[in-house]
């Protein structure tokens, strides 16, 4: 078999957990709207069903590293697909907001485990001349999960409007996000059942001693030659720190690791603190902003998970001919303009109920005439005003109505502003980020090191999920991708002066680069 073709089918099965994590984060984009009615949640609940399971994926972070060191890659990507099914079926099963939110956390273990695990698999098994597009097939599966969840999120909800006998059977309408949620079950099983195919990570082979494994896993990878170069490169790095037993946190702390961590944090912050899980998470609430109603908020989605796929497939063809740091300038550009885009449409947009407006019959007419033919300049403003009329609960129910009859701006503005978003992003910061955690960090710490910066990532990424329905609420959608877009400016500044090229590299070679601790060429 071809080492190229071998390295490749290895690659995309151990990917698929990128493929569940990326469903199972956005299929909630679909569910938020329903659970927000029927569990009459308030912006931080609704936030905190979103978020809770980026909070328990930050927890796996912290463990899975360390303890895939111990019982191996593999066997802690079989637990995480285990982790996905229940979460799935619990989650459609769930009677209750705190037990959607617990079966949710579940799924989160499995997204920390499979983020942090997969990756770093599929690093320590590809040569260096194809490791950016191993690597980023990881990213690539997370984007197609994302894709299809916001695929099946529609045609779901379509069929709940179907009058065939076998959809009215099914219930598609009364439990829509129910099923929703339950799909993952199925892509879940796959992936459990696909890792018996793949074999261990020859790396930890090697570091557990089982040296001649390794090798043979090494050499189907890369052939004969290349293999026993690896082997001997991987040796030597461990010899180096052979009389450090335990490698604690406080080894990434140390004076020769100091770039290699500023590099991991500030990108693990920034890929987040942009907001794109906002974006994913929420997609169909922020389309609803602008005005276009609920099923056209969520085939726009479809076309937002569309955009990111063949933005990451474009990434993955020049990650390894242009390098890491082009596709960064290039991707925190467009991110910066995108949101500065998306700030100047919500901030011009302004809103006025005019008395001849269709409303649905359910709304209290007479309530609203306080507000009617009044224009208001931004949306927070406009929705305090429907609260005061309506009750908080009749203007959560009915606000994409309402929003849809009195907004006056240009949607196409927002849809530009926020494909212009998700494409930058996917052809930068999303693959790029783990290509490069699994290339700063010596063998001996990787781990751990991806462990941590991950959850720093994860992190962030939970306190953006967290607040983002409370930014809309009380700072407005003008206010808050304006932020988003000064944090890619400054996450800008950062690649140009401090982050150094990768592509090409031997991970002992990066190795040798990064815990040097006189002063490095940052250009080469």
């Amino acid at each position: 078999m071809n080492h190229n073709i071998y390295v490749a089918r290895t690659a995309l099965i151990v990917a698929l957990g990128g493929f569940l994590m990326g469903f199972d984060a956005s299929v909630i984009s679909g569910v938020v709207g329903f659970i927000e009615i029927d569990f009459d949640l308030s912006n931080l609940e609704l936030g905190w069903a979103v978020s809770s399971l980026t909070l328990s994926s930050t927890l796996a972070m912290m463990v899975s590293g360390p303890l895939s060191n111990r019982i191996g890659r593999r066997t802690v990507l079989y637990w995480a697909a285990v982790l996905y099914a229940v979460s799935a079926i619990g989650s459609a099963l769930a009677p209750s907001y705190l037990l959607l939110v617990i079966a949710r956390m579940i799924g989160g273990l499995g997204v920390g485990a499979s983020l942090i695990i997969a990756p770093m698999y599929i690093a320590e098994i590809s040569p260096p001349n194809i490791r950016g597009r191993m690597v980023s097939f990881n990213q690539l599966n997370i984007v197609i999960g994302i894709t299809v969840a916001f695929f099946t999120n529609y045609i779901i909800l379509e069929l709940g409007d179907h009058t065939a006998s076998w959809a009215e059977t099914l219930k598609f309408g009364p439990y829509n996000w129910r099923w929703m949620l339950g799909l993952e079950t199925l892509p879940a099983v796959v992936y459990f059942c696909a890792l018996f195919l793949v074999p261990e990570s020859p790396r930890w082979l090697v570091m557990k001693g089982r040296v001649q494994e390794g090798l043979a896993i090494m050499t189907r990878a890369s052939g004969a030659t290349e293999a026993e170069k690896d082997l001997q490169a991987v040796q030597q790095s461990l010899q180096a720190d052979a009389d450090k037993d335990q490698v604690g946190l406080s080894a990434l702390f140390a004076p020769a690791l100091k770039l290699a961590l500023l590099i991991g944090v500030v990108i693990a912050v920034i890929q987040q603190i942009t907001g794109i899980n906002a974006v994913f998470f929420y997609a169909p609430m922020i389309f609803e902003q602008s005005g276009i109603g609920t099923n056209a908020s969520f085939i726009q989605a479809i076309l937002v998970g569309l955009v990111n796929l063949v933005f990451t497939v474009l990434a993955i063809m020049l990650i390894d001919r242009l390098g890491r740091k082009p596709l960064l300038i290039f991707g925190l550009s467009g991110i910066t303009i995108s949101m500065a885009v998306l700030a100047y449409g919500f901030y011009s947009a302004t809103y006025m109920l005019p008395a001849s407006a269709i409303l649905p019959a359910e709304i209290n007419i007479e309530s609203l005439q306080p507000i009617l033919n009044v224009t208001f300049n931004s949306d927070v403003a406009f929705k305090q005003a429907l609260q005061n009329a309506l009750g908080s609960t009749s203007a959560r129910l009915f606000e994409s109505e309402l929003i849809a009859a009195s907004i006056s701006m240009n949607p196409i503005l927002i849809l530009s502003g926020i494909l212009g978003f998700v494409a930058s992003f996917a052809i930068s910061l999303g693959p790029v980020m783990w290509v490069l955690f699994s290339e700063l960090f010596p063998n001996r710490v990787r781990a751990l090191a991806i462990s941590f910066v991950g959850l720093i990532n994860s992190a962030v990424s939970f306190t953006v999920q967290l607040v983002f329905p409370w930014e809309l609420a009380n700072l407005g959608s003008a206010t808050t991708f304006l932020l988003y877009g000064i944090m890619a400016a400054i996450g800008l500044v950062f690649v140009l002066v401090i982050v150094p090229e990768t592509k090409g590299r031997s991970l002992e070679s990066l190795e040798a680069l990064l815990t040097k601790t006189k002063p490095l060429n940052l250009n080469q």
